[in-house]
């Protein structure tokens, strides 16, 4: 083989070593290195919380309501946070909803966002009780997250199983799409944070991790970030 044919493989060679290296910074782009956890600096103003609004420590649960492990979490985790923590003034809890998964799936009509509305809807009216009612009767009847099962019309049916609230004002609020703002401006709040998944769990701003340094929903865990945090 002669020299022209060397330096050939060893141009291409490097370009490809050169195209690896750009594919590998593009893949980690953005995302923190195991063990840094992300940083959430949310506004939490006029945002529905479970617990005592003195309570020294701030959990924050980034859901979508139409996602299956958010569902899970809150059925199998957030009984033991508000067990252990929110009945006992150690912690309160935010909700803090990222409607994005109708849009991954590209359903014809954005259903993750609706839901995200009607809870707003509710919470205006009813405050951090009726939210939280909501938000237990909309995981019950969460449908299969590829299909558009939380349509204007069904969320006004399931909101009619929150007592207190006045159906008409409800519709209204849905059908004019009022909160539609608000949704947006906490959908910016989590991907200014980078958060790229649901259920995300913060503690005092910082994200929950496990032992091995990656992102954690899991009771133990979360419990440990908050124990810390008390002290």
């Amino acid at each position: 083989m002669n020299s022209n044919s060397n330096r050939t493989i060893l141009v291409i060679g490097t370009l490809i070593a050169v195209a690896l290296i750009a594919l590998a910074l593009v893949a980690v782009r953005g995302k923190p290195a195991p063990g840094a956890g992300l940083n959430g600096d949310f506004d939490l103003t006029g945002q529905p919380f479970a617990g005592k609004a003195d309570a020294p420590v701030s959990v924050v649960v980034i859901e979508d309501f139409k996602c299956p492990v958010c569902k899970t979490f809150e059925e199998t985790v957030a009984p033991g946070l508000k067990t252990n923590y929110v009945d006992t003034g150690k912690a309160k809890v935010y909700t803090l909803v990222w409607p994005f998964l109708s849009e991954v799936a590209r359903l014809p009509v954005d259903d993750s966002k609706f839901a995200a509305q009607a809870a707003k809807c509710v919470y205006d009216q009813g405050g951090n009780d009726a939210f939280g009612s909501f938000k237990s009767i909309l995981f019950r009847a969460q449908g299969d997250e590829s299909t558009a099962w939380a349509t204007k019309t069904r969320l006004k049916d399931l909101a009619g199983n929150v007592e207190g609230i006045d159906q008409g004002q409800f519709a209204t609020c849905l059908d004019t799409d009022a909160t539609a703002a608000r949704v947006d401006a906490d959908e910016k709040q989590v991907t200014d944070a980078r958060v790229n998944s649901t259920p995300t769990v913060f503690v005092n701003g910082k994200q929950v991790l496990n032992g091995s340094g990656q992102g954690s929903y899991l009771l133990a865990d979360v419990s440990a970030a908050i124990d810390a945090a008390s002290k």
